[in-house]
C-alpha cells in the first residue's frame, strides 16, 4: 500500500491546528490533524501515530532502483527491493 509523505511545511501546517477540535480528547486533539492530513493528501488516516511517521524527512532518499524511500539516509540496501545503496565519496 502507498501511503503518502508529507513534507515539513506540511506537517507543520496540521500540527497547528493541534487542540482546536471537539469532542473527547482524542477528537480535540488529533481529530483535526488527521482531517488536514486527509485533505491534502486524499488518505484517510486514523492513527495518529501513522501521521507522525509519514514524515518525508525522517526518512532516506529514494531507492535509485524502485523508488521506495530507504528507511533512513545511512541506509545501506533499500528493504523494499534489497538494492545495495552505492557510498559515494568513499
Amino acid at each position: 500500500m502507498e501511503v503518502p509523505m508529507l513534507d515539513e511545511e506540511e506537517v507543520n501546517r496540521a500540527l497547528s491546528l493541534k487542540g482546536t477540535g471537539t469532542g473527547d480528547l482524542r477528537a480535540r486533539q488529533f481529530g483535526p490533524i488527521l482531517e488536514k492530513y486527509e485533505q491534502m493528501t486524499g488518505f484517510k488516516e486514523t492513527n495518529i501515530n501513522a501521521f507522525y511517521h509519514h514524515r518525508i524527512s525522517l526518512h532516506g532518499p529514494p531507492c535509485k532502483a524502485c523508488g521506495k524511500p530507504l528507511r533512513t539516509h545511512k541506509a545501506r540496501f533499500c528493504a523494499a527491493c534489497g538494492n545495495r545503496v552505492s557510498e559515494v565519496g568513499i
